[in-house]
């Protein structure tokens, strides 16, 4: 990890220090969390390689436009990347409404929809973890956005790179229903449902362990499944 006095400005508060500390000390954990991503990604490409293939030209035969979905997004130490999922939505989706979906969303194409109920539409990120800028297990990556937004302790979430699946993903797996009624969906995000979001994401950024990863991948793949 970078020296405390070396990270971004908004990383150096009081409250980002005890989650700066506790991840300090699992060093083995950080390593361990590295080469399990490179190693699985790796192996998984292998089997998902046909299946990417299938959906892009599904995509692509369905819906006027790109077929990958290529958004700025922010990891650790608030560096932005760009994230690769399958496009579920119409072209220029973003120019069309907020940045958050609900359940209702017209901007969803028909099979952009059953890719975003099983989770489909993810399966490019296995890209950005081989890169590094993702991790399997970690908090999910936010738009800029919403991220200058953050609450000084948010920014511990950031000092791990940002994650395909988290805890706070599974609790909130129905976000877009919750938001379906909204008026101001964007507002509603920030001020209702990130901050439980938030809850989540730093106790496991102060509690993360390796194991614990593989746990939370395990019950994942089991939410998935149900």
């Amino acid at each position: 990890m970078k020296a405390f006095d070396k990270l971004p400005a908004p990383f150096q508060t009081d409250e980002v220090r005890p989650y700066y500390e506790a991840l300090q000390k699992k060093t083995g954990a950080r390593v361990a969390k590295r080469v399990f991503d490179i190693i699985v990604a790796l192996i998984m490409l292998v089997f998902l390689i046909l299946p990417i293939l299938v959906i892009a030209v599904i995509v692509k035969a369905t819906s006027p436009g790109h077929v990958f979905f290529r958004q700025e997004r922010v990891t650790s130490y608030g560096r932005h990347f760009r994230i690769f999922k399958f496009r579920t939505m119409v072209e220029n989706a973003e120019a069309l409404g907020t940045q958050v979906t609900t359940d209702a969303d017209s901007r969803v194409t028909p099979i952009g929809r059953f890719l975003r109920k099983y989770r489909l539409d993810e399966l490019p990120q296995v890209f950005n973890v081989l890169g590094g800028s993702m991790s399997f297990v970690g908090t999910r990556p936010e738009v800029p956005r919403y991220v200058e937004q953050y609450k000084d302790e948010y920014y511990a979430t950031l000092l791990l790179p940002a994650g395909i699946t988290s805890l706070a993903s599974i609790m909130y797996k129905d976000e877009e229903k919750l938001l379906s009624s909204a008026e101001d969906a964007d507002r509603v995000y920030v001020r209702d449902v990130l901050p439980e979001k938030m809850k989540y994401n730093l106790a496991y950024t102060k509690n993360f362990g390796f194991f614990s990863d593989i746990k939370l991948m395990f019950k994942t793949v089991k939410e998935v499944v149900s």
